[in-house]
């Protein structure tokens, strides 16, 4: 149940955040608090040490005011703020969340670029809501998408694909 656990929860929410914020450019808060959530659960499940959870959530604590800071200040979306506090949650006190929010900077770069470059090229004319929206100008970024990707990047390769592999009933 545990290796289902780490196999779903965190993927699907990753995928869903990516998915949502990329046709309504919003993440609903239910995918933050699924991941703030779930993670003592499955980690207490997979063995980890209640200190070491206490860690964990200790650096989503400390992400969710760096990124609220950044919120108030107009430099990100308030869903993605909760988005990668929740996600560093799992990630914690670890290399794996400097290589979270790298990728996160890589992938967010990427897309800026590119849609800032089609944005120049093309009218917002498709007749498919979210496309034109995301044409439009005026219209941010979805960041939702780099960080869902990020997320997914690292969490590939992470410790918990590897508790997932070893608790596994096959």
């Amino acid at each position: 149940m545990t290796a289902l656990a780490i196999l779903v929860i965190f993927p699907f929410a990753m995928l869903y955040a990516a998915a949502s914020d990329l046709v309504s450019m919003t993440i609903a808060n239910r995918v933050s608090i699924l991941l703030a959530l779930a993670f003592p659960v499955v980690a207490y499940a997979a063995g980890m040490a209640p200190g070491a959870i206490g860690a964990h959530l200790g650096i989503g604590l400390v992400c969710l005011t760096v990124c609220f800071g950044m919120f108030a200040a107009g430099w990100m979306g308030g869903g993605d703020a909760k988005l990668l506090a929740a996600t560093a949650v799992w990630f914690g006190p670890t290399p794996m969340l400097l290589e979270y929010i790298l990728f996160a900077s890589i992938y967010g770069g990427l897309l800026t670029i590119g849609l800032l470059t089609i944005r120049a090229f093309l009218q917002p004319v498709t007749g498919v809501a979210f496309i034109d929206r995301l044409l439009e100008r005026e219209t941010g970024i979805p960041y939702g998408i780099a960080l869902g990707l990020a997320g997914l990047t690292v969490y590939s390769g992470s410790v918990w694909i590897d508790i997932a592999a070893r608790s596994a009933p096959f």
